[in-house]
């Protein structure tokens, strides 16, 4: 398999000549090469991130995420925060359930000198700013220091600008809250006067049940005078001599060991051109961001897209070092693993920390199966990397071990797309084996949310028995997320894709008996044509209204999970007295979501507000964001039109630190949402059927390119183009595919692959 980093073309930097008080114009032109870096917006919702949430100089999925942080103490409302004004320190590892190695360039004075180790924290302003994907300048009033900083995959490069004639340090603060966790146990060894080696531990956390010990290499152009200890806090603090050139630091992290730190340091930074890397960095974030290109709509349209592509391509960490070696935490003790070699002696896969595929059906499946298969493949590799360890395909690891984060086997869904692709051609038995462990006895599936102890919470023994997992749980609490009817509801879409990988390896058993599963959402059916939950003995939930929050549903509400039956609309409809009634259900819940945004809120702690809780449909967070496009699949596709350019606009069009993902951007999930939503492209099921189907929308631009990847698909491009688009306009009046018109607004994604155009001529 080939590593998904590909050789890049230059691209040059286009000027933008908007004038203040003129209107927005098309900025994007025909025949002119685009540094899609200028258009990313990289503040975009930073009032409301949360620590793995907020990357600056960073490479996609890179081992190392260098960037300051405002707030260390927690995993919520931590990492960069827009609307705090102090630096407490640049860190190197902003991961789901990880954090390490922060530092701080200081100057010295006698009023400091002895406080130095407690107070170093800095002022700073956006003034002096500049953040671009691969890139983070800022200056510390504090101190008067410029700081850049840059990266490689695994090697974070540091560029500080220190007042002349000034008493210069650096701050190694290695014992500390960070992020989700502490950090401890840090030590700092000097090898020579421009080389140290160190490690710290990111303790265990409620959802990472195990320590991670996190091992680094140092490299300066300039000479340590003295490395100071401080006994109380145990942190260190390097001295300099009066520097007179810009201090170059770099810092190699490693799972493994000191040595592999090392050598990834050796691999990858070499050199000690910091405008090199900066520039490689640029270059390697454009030949991912390139794969997709948009023309017509406004400057601010252009941005706001690149920044969603730009979150669908981050958060998710490599753990694993050049040589291959990774953290495996699967067992009783800690071992190195080591990942498969080609012929050359390159690792075939990277190995990776991802927060949970919870709701990638609707995202990362389509997405990544479109413009990024090499991708998705390095994912799923990586994945049953773990299964091979420690005998499950999780569904959230984190440290090289499970995190049991949110619920249900969100990865059979995400293997049977790749595999219904064409993705993932060998070993399909193998797969399907591991998938199908996951939903019995023993699997992932019994496990609620963070259950590391148990496999009581998921209730998947009454869901066997009964048809449905009652709430709440008889058997106690065990886990989070134990909301019976969700569970429900997610057990039965998932075996209803492990059953059509079960179809297509003729496993007609496995396949009828997994369908039947699939039909037990409909246990759940209420006369009122709602979802709700029922106790052990079969009884509906009293007191219920389907918009009672987390009362028997994960992270929504009844309204909002009525509609997660992301297998069977036809099915879900017929119990509901026809489409024709469906419909006016949904298109009513539209209307009223309408009122409040289609979000509950704009951040997801406002979830729970009195009336932010009783939306039915809310876009900020993953169980409902499939419902604008289920009025295609019940004959409506002029609805789906209509509503998903309204939620595209209400939700995914703003451009400001304040708001922007408006809840639970868990990842880039719902960046990746907004760019299907956008190109007007998307799969209800999750591309999980014999020969997966797109449901066609309303594509906010008036041509999109994507360049299809040669190792998986035969076409070179899918264009998509639009006449008669404007804002005013959001249905279809037609549309044809390589001069073939479509019905119904589906397209195969065989006939999208084999390349072509996709026209789509909107209402006049």
């Amino acid at each position: 398999m080939k590593n998904y980093i590909v050789a890049v073309t230059t691209v040059l930097l286009m000027f933008f000549s908007c004038e203040k008080n003129k209107k927005e114009t098309s900025v994007i032109k025909e025949n002119k090469l685009v540094d899609y870096t200028s258009l990313v917006y990289p503040t975009l919702d930073t009032e409301n991130s949360r620590w793995f949430f907020f990357s600056s100089a960073s490479r996609p999925f890179g081992m190392v995420n260098l960037s300051p942080d405002n707030e260390i103490d927690g995993a919520w409302g931590s990492g960069y925060r827009y609307k705090t004004d102090t630096i407490k320190g640049f860190s190197h590892i902003h991961g789901w359930q990880i954090s390490g190695v922060s530092v701080m360039p200081v100057t010295l004075s006698d009023a400091n000198t002895d406080s130095v180790f407690k107070d170093f924290y800095s002022k700073f302003s956006h003034d002096n700013e500049v953040v671009t994907p691969g890139y983070h300048s800022l200056e510390l009033e504090r101190y008067h220091i410029k700081t850049e900083l840059t990266s490689t995959t695994r090697v974070g490069f540091h560029k500080y600008t220190f007042p002349e004639n000034t008493k210069n340090a650096v701050l190694f603060n290695l014992n500390t809250v960070l992020g989700p966790s502490d950090n401890a146990q840090g030590k700092l060894r000097q090898i020579n006067k421009k080389e140290f080696v160190g490690s710290v531990v990111a303790t265990p956390t409620h959802r990472r049940p195990k320590a991670l010990k996190i091992f680094f290499k140092i490299e300066l152009n300039a000479s340590v005078n003295t490395l100071q200890k401080d006994e109380e806090t145990g942190n260190y603090l390097m001295h300099f001599n009066n520097l007179k050139e810009p201090l170059l630091m770099k810092v190699a992290i490693s799972y493994t060991s000191e040595e592999n730190a090392q050598l990834n340091l050796k691999t990858e930074l070499p050199h000690w051109d910091f405008e090199t890397v900066v520039q490689d960095s640029k270059d390697h974030w454009n030949s991912l961001l390139s794969r997709i290109k948009v023309e017509g709509n406004t400057e601010k349209q252009h941005r706001r897209f690149y920044t969603d592509l730009w979150h669908a391509l981050q958060g998710r960490r490599i753990i694993s070092d050049v040589n291959g070696a990774y953290p495996d935490n699967t067992g009783a003790e800690f071992k190195i693993g080591q990942l498969p070699l080609d012929a050359s002696g390159k690792p075939k896969f990277n190995h990776y920390n991802s927060d949970a595929l919870w709701g990638a059906q609707w995202t990362l499946n389509t997405l990544w199966g479109l413009a990024y298969p090499d991708i998705y493949e390095e994912f799923a590799m990586s994945f049953l990397q773990y299964y091979k360890d420690g005998g499950l395909v999780p569904r959230g690891p984190s440290g090289g071990n499970y995190t049991y984060v949110m619920t249900g086997a969100p990865a059979t869904p995400f293997f049977v797309s790749a595999i219904q692709k064409g993705i993932l051609k060998e070993n399909l038995e193998d797969i399907y084996d591991a998938l199908k462990k996951n939903h019995l006895e023993g699997g992932i599936m019994e496990k609620a949310g963070y259950e590391h102890k148990t496999n009581i919470g998921g209730g998947l023994d009454f869901y066997m028995e009964k048809g449905f997992v009652p709430h709440p749980n008889p058997k106690g609490k065990f886990g989070g997320h134990q909301d019976g009817a969700g569970l429900t509801l997610e057990y039965a879409y998932q075996d209803w894709t492990l059953a059509q990988l079960a179809l297509k390896l003729n496993k007609t058993e496995d396949y009828n008996y997994f369908m039947k599963r699939s039909k037990n959402y409909a246990t759940l059916l209420n006369e009122e044509g709602w979802m709700q939950p029922k106790n052990i003995k079969g009884q509906w939930q009293k007191e219920y209204s389907p918009y009672n929050y987390e009362e028997g549903f994960i992270e929504s509400n009844g309204a909002q999970s009525t509609w997660f039956v992301p297998h069977d609309y036809e099915g879900l409809a017929e119990l509901m007295g026809g489409k024709k009634e469906a419909v006016e259900k949904l298109n009513t819940q539209f209307k009223e979501a309408e009122q409040l945004n289609f979000t509950s809120g704009t951040s997801h702690a406002s979830e729970l507000h009195p009336e932010y809780r009783k939306i039915p449909i809310n876009y900020g967070n993953q169980p409902s964001i499939q419902t604008a496009f289920i009025f295609n699949k019940l004959g409506r596709p002029d609805l789906t039109q209509y509503w998903s350019r309204k939620v595209t606009s209400k939700v995914f069009g703003g451009l400001s630190p304040s708001t922007g993902y408006n809840g639970d951007e868990d990842q880039g999930l719902m960046g990746s949402l907004a760019v299907l939503m956008k190109i007007g492209l998307f799969q209800v099921n999750g591309g999980t059927e014999g020969n997966p189907e797109y449901q066609i929308g309303s594509p906010i631009f008036d041509k999109v390119t994507i360049q299809l990847h040669s190792d998986y698909y035969t076409g070179e491009t899918l264009q998509i183009k639009m006449t008669n688009n404007r804002a005013s306009n959001s249905g279809v009046n037609k549309a044809i595919f390589n001069n073939k018109e479509i019905e119904m607004f589906t397209i195969s994604h065989k006939e999208l692959v084999n390349g072509g155009v996709l026209e789509l001529f909107m209402e006049k």
